[in-house]
């Protein structure tokens, strides 16, 4: 620091001033007083010469003195200060005084050990909220009240990203030269957070985008008893939403499927009660239609449950060594009468003589090939050609027992393809009926034993022409 800008270089100025002042106005008027009364003036004169030049030196000390006691700590105080201002909050002084610069270096430590623990607080917590945020499996997103994105998560940031890419229909309700239309809010979130600031409340929505469902929390955020921004937290519910729905149509389903035999047996013994049928034939068949429906009935019941012990992992598998020649042997006999009967080839190809699996449970193998057969013969024509293809093939490194079931019947249009592995797939389907109804549930059925023997199954068709069902199965234990 400049010496003549600081308080003490003022200061010695002053004084020196002052003193100067008092001499000269003391010596226009004493100096002719001297040369009149005294006989030896210049000795006086220099006896004054001295006492002006004395009186200037000890200024000039005491200049010194107070730059050292007082300028050289100030200047240490602003320096320590600026070093705060700068971030260093671990400065600290060294002043040992008992006067107002050493009780002031002492309040300024004191000041600077608090402001350091509220800067350490402060990080502490920053770093909490920051875990917390990126640990929330939720996205997380703050707009001020322009609807400038000021904070989000991981997870909010990628779905900005994500829905960014998006093409966005112009939002009706919204003007295109307002500040919310140029903002950054996503259109599907524009009209809650308009009514976010509007309200002044929290407001909860679900917001569709694309294929995806999300559930929107916002609120707003106060600053001074006015609104600053709005934070938001979005949770994608999709899965929720579609199970829900497949609850629902669960529900439904089951209703629709069991009204109609519970229909018909109700019917036909009423008809029974009331003496309706003229002959011991009628009789015969009426019980009989009744006794079919209760058998269909039966079966629904319990492939209900049994899908709903494989779904909740309860199925019982004994898995053992299993030769698959003989399964696909028992098999193609027990529907060789039914192929003679409707005029159908049922034909099996075995690619080896060897086929074994390490680790499989025999009796449910039966039941999918049963199934996938049953469903081949019920959806083909009298007249028609059903393949049976077993082989081998290699996936990632892995060894697959593969057994294809091809039929010629009138195919699976390709936007239902994705779900007929769904229960009750068969309900609002066009595929054509044979001569015996299904529950709707076998192939979801097939699809929870594949999924058990840790293999996969897909279809493929071409509608009016055939179907494929492509079964693999891993030939070592897994």
């Amino acid at each position: 620091m400049n010496f003549w800008r600081s308080l003490v270089g003022k200061l010695w100025v002053t004084i020196i001033c002052l003193v100067a002042v008092v001499l000269i106005t003391l010596g226009l008027f004493l100096l002719p007083y001297i040369d009149s009364n005294f006989a030896n003036s210049g000795d006086i004169k220099r006896l004054f010469m001295y006492t002006c030049m004395i009186g200037f030196s000890l200024t000039t000390f005491f200049a010194l003195f107070l730059f050292t006691k007082i300028t050289q700590p100030m200047q240490r105080v602003i320096e320590a200060a600026n070093n705060i201002r700068r971030g260093e909050y671990g400065t600290r002084l060294t002043l040992v005084t008992s006067d107002e610069i050493g009780q002031l270096a002492t309040s300024f430590n004191h000041m600077a050990e608090e402001l350091e623990e509220n800067i350490r607080s402060l990080h502490h917590e920053k770093g909490h909220l920051s875990s917390v945020l990126r640990s929330m499996s939720d996205a997380v997103i703050t707009f001020d009240i322009e609807g400038q994105i000021i904070l989000t998560n991981p997870h909010g940031q990628s779905l900005l990203e994500s829905w960014s890419d998006l093409e966005w229909e112009q939002e009706s309700d919204i003007e295109p030269h307002s500040e919310t239309a140029e903002s950054n809010v996503p259109p599907p979130l524009r009209p809650l957070f308009l009514s976010t600031l509007k309200q002044g409340g929290d407001e909860r929505s679900n917001v569709h985008v694309r294929q995806g469902v999300w559930s929107v929390h916002m609120a707003p955020l106060y600053s001074e008893g006015s609104i600053r921004g709005v934070v938001a937290v979005l949770r994608d519910v999709t899965e929720e939403v579609r199970l829900e729905k497949m609850r629902r149509d669960f529900v439904a389903n089951v209703s629709h499927e069991i009204r109609t035999p519970l229909s018909m047996m109700q019917g036909y013994s009423e008809a029974l009660l009331d003496g309706m049928a003229s002959s011991p034939e009628e009789s015969s068949e009426l019980i009989q239609v009744i006794h079919d429906e209760s058998l269909r009935m039966g079966r629904l019941v319990k492939d209900l449950l049994d899908l709903a012990r494989m779904e909740a992992g309860h199925t019982d598998m004994l898995k053992a060594e299993v030769g698959v020649n003989e399964l696909l042997e028992r098999v193609y006999r027990k529907f060789s009468v039914r192929a003679k009967e409707r005029d159908i080839h049922l034909q099996l190809n075995k690619e080896s003589d060897v086929l074994v699996l390490k680790a499989a449970d025999e009796d449910k193998l039966e039941q999918v090939l049963t199934n996938l057969l049953d469903n081949a013969f019920r959806h083909t024509q009298d007249g028609k050609k059903i393949t049976v293809y077993t082989g081998t093939c290699v996936l990632e490194g892995r060894r697959y027992l593969e057994i294809k079931i091809q039929d010629e019947g009138v195919g699976i249009p390709q936007e239902d393809l994705p779900y007929i592995f769904d229960r009750f797939y068969k309900a609002d389907k066009a595929r054509v009926r044979g001569e015996s109804g299904g529950t709707g549930l076998g192939l979801a059925i097939v699809k929870n034993i594949v999924e058990s023997h840790h293999g996969t199954i897909s279809a493929s068709s071409k509608l009016g022409e055939s179907t494929t069902f492509t079964l693999r199965l891993p030939v070592e234990k897994q």
